[in-house]
């Protein structure tokens, strides 16, 4: 074999062998996609098996899993976009109240109203028990008030001498100190002679002409009248002026 023959045939060995070795780097490069599919394919179940667990742990807990996934959603695009993931929060979401406060909440109230409730029950049963004293007591000076009618219609119809008798003085004594106990106790004699004839207080029975007088005036007092804070307990009997 001649020098250029063996040149030829080690040309041809190094051209079939490049050629072996360019097919064998495309099969590997074939090989490598495949594998960098099937790996891509493999983390993305992955990540659907995640979102899955996270919709099953979010419908346990009673969230919302539209929200879930749409937070999802909006953070891988995010992500893919290189860009930093922010998480929207969900708008007129009820915040839970501890069940210890409500109850605490509830009692205090309820224990305000009562206290009001009682408050108001004391000041009215204190107004009833006033009321009803000052009613009895009324009732209990209306009937005593005939006692010391007679004890006036005695003086007035005794003389002079009698009056200075001792039996008179005691007598005068004894109403004197009835006076004063119901004087002390609210008790007041209405004034009525030589003043305006008044309905609040007076009770005409008759009328009787008088030119010194003006009209309507109380010429004199038939019966004592008497009041009680205010309240009449009994009203003054009068004879009234007319022209």
């Amino acid at each position: 074999m001649t020098p250029d023959e063996n040149l030829n045939e080690n040309l041809n060995e190094e051209f079939e062998e490049s050629e072996m070795e360019k097919a064998l780097r495309e099969e590997a490069a074939l090989d490598g996609a495949d594998t960098e599919e099937a790996v891509e394919g493999e983390v993305m179940d992955a990540e659907e098996a995640d979102t899955a667990e996270e919709y099953a742990e979010a419908e346990e807990n009673g969230e919302d899993t539209a929200d879930s996934a749409e937070a999802d959603n909006t953070g891988n695009a995010e992500n893919a976009d290189g860009k930093p993931h922010k998480e929207k929060k969900p708008f007129f979401r009820k915040e839970k109240k501890n069940p210890a406060e409500e109850k605490v909440a509830e009692l205090t109230d309820r224990l305000q109203r009562l206290m009001a409730e009682f408050d108001n029950y004391r000041k009215r049963t204190e107004k009833e028990k006033a009321a009803s004293y000052d009613n009895g007591f009324m009732k209990a000076v209306e009937k005593m008030l005939p006692v010391l009618d007679s004890f006036e219609y005695g003086f007035k119809a005794a003389s002079e001498e009698e009056l200075a008798s001792p039996a008179y003085a005691g007598m005068d004594k004894i109403y004197k100190q009835m006076v004063k106990v119901l004087n002390d106790n609210g008790v007041q004699a209405i004034e009525a002679e030589g003043k305006e004839f008044d309905a609040n207080l007076h009770y005409a029975v008759m009328q009787v002409q008088n030119e010194e007088l003006p009209e309507n005036t109380v010429v004199s007092e038939l019966q004592k009248g008497y009041t009680y804070k205010g309240s009449v307990v009994r009203y003054t009997t009068v004879s009234v002026s007319t022209k």
